[in-house]
């Protein structure tokens, strides 16, 4: 029998307290899993944490900068002396600083690197080191479909998301030996608060809605789904893979539904390519 859920097992969210992280610590304890949410914010952590023991699930908070090895190490030990041996990851916490390529300080690059990868690697490897004695366990790796192509201004937010896909596929190899499955999410545009304040309302409409072939923004929830499902049993034989949660977004970057690109929507509306669109059954 497939079992898609999560009952008893315990579920670690690095970046758990907002976006993604968030959804996915809330979706785990729905799913009845006990759920460690890990943060760099207290109050945002514990009151995730609160929210999903009010909803009848069981959670701790703890409190660090992903980018603080020996943090992790004594939070991955404390987590396990409450909540007991831990049965998956979702690494989410992340972070974006647009700047210009010419423009960009050291200590810009370096932030979003430190956080996005290097962090990422530090608040994984002991929860990895207990899951190969044991052998078991599931990993997600929050990475973006920037792992597959670039972006102006997020040079270096692109170059940590590929190294998180390339990190993703590495561990899969090394670990699966193991019996642990270490598996990639890469969203597309999500749904915040942050997206709408950093792009014009326009933009979003022409920009992007107008490329995603579902027609929509995902919202963290979306990526949750999808995130649980590689945690959990159903996904017994996936490992190694990048999966894009991105309403078809990298399907076609020519894709263009209101524009004239190649292979676009309205292309297909003027009957370019055989029948239009709007006649069909007639």
């Amino acid at each position: 029998m497939i079992d898609f859920g999560l009952r008893d097992r315990v579920i670690v969210v690095t970046g758990g307290a907002s976006g993604i992280g968030r959804a996915h610590g809330l979706a785990a304890a729905k799913a009845g899993a006990r759920v460690a949410v890990i943060d760099a914010s207290h109050d945002a952590a514990h009151q995730t944490a609160e929210e999903i023991e009010r909803l009848g699930g069981r959670a701790v908070a703890e409190v660090f900068d992903v980018r603080d090895g020996a943090a992790a190490e004594a939070a991955t030990a404390r987590i396990e002396e409450q909540l007991g041996p831990i049965d998956g990851v979702v690494a989410s916490a992340g972070t974006s600083r647009p700047a210009l390529a010419t423009d960009m300080t050291d200590d810009e690059w370096s932030l979003v690197i430190d956080i996005n990868l290097t962090g990422l690697y530090k608040s994984i490897r002991p929860i990895g080191r207990r899951m190969v004695e044991r052998r078991r366990g599931a990993v997600v790796l929050i990475a973006s479909i920037d792992a597959f192509g670039g972006h102006a201004a997020r040079s270096h937010y692109s170059a940590s998301k590929h190294g998180v896909a390339g990190l993703t596929k590495s561990l899969a190899i090394e670990w699966g030996r193991h019996n642990i499955r270490v598996n990639g999410l890469a969203p597309g545009v999500v749904d915040t608060p942050l997206l709408r304040a950093s792009m014009p309302a326009e933009h979003i409409e022409t920009a992007v809605l107008g490329r995603v072939p579902l027609g929509r923004l995902s919202t963290p929830d979306d990526q949750a789904g999808a995130g649980l499902f590689l945690l959990s049993d159903a996904a017994a034989y996936i490992t190694g893979a990048v999966l894009p949660v991105d309403g078809g977004l990298t399907a076609g970057f020519f894709t263009n539904w209101n524009g004239a690109d190649l292979g676009s929507r309205a292309l297909l509306e003027r009957g370019v390519y055989g029948k239009p669109a709007s006649a069909a059954g007639a």
